[in-house]
């Protein structure tokens, strides 16, 4: 797992929030549509209405090619919810696991 993204409606208050209570360090932030914190191994995202790709909290899992993704999800029962899709530095999709949890799939471009 690459990261965790949660919706938000202001990026900018999310990384002041999470900067001062968790005390996570800003690692990048991409204006108003997408911030990143270090959360040790793992990264911890915010996402605006622009970015929110799955709707809830998911996480997030960098794949090297989607296309061969998509056929291993298929023959396992897994959906896709949204996409694929490009976004400004990766493709992208949501998914569905079996239990209607969803998650974002990537691959850099």
């Amino acid at each position: 797992m690459r990261q965790v993204v949660h919706p938000v409606d202001d990026v900018s208050e999310a990384v002041e929030f999470y900067g001062t209570v968790l005390g996570l360090p800003t690692r990048f932030v991409d204006g108003e549509r997408y911030a990143a914190f270090d959360a040790g191994p793992s990264t911890f995202a915010v996402a605006a209405d622009t970015e929110d790709v799955a709707g809830v909290a998911a996480a997030a899992f960098k794949v090297d090619d989607i296309a061969e993704f998509l056929d291993r999800l298929g023959a396992v029962g897994g959906q896709v919810v949204e996409g694929p899709a490009d976004g400004p530095h990766e493709r992208r999709v949501v998914i569905s696991d079996p239990w209607g949890n969803r998650m974002i799939v990537y691959a850099a471009l």
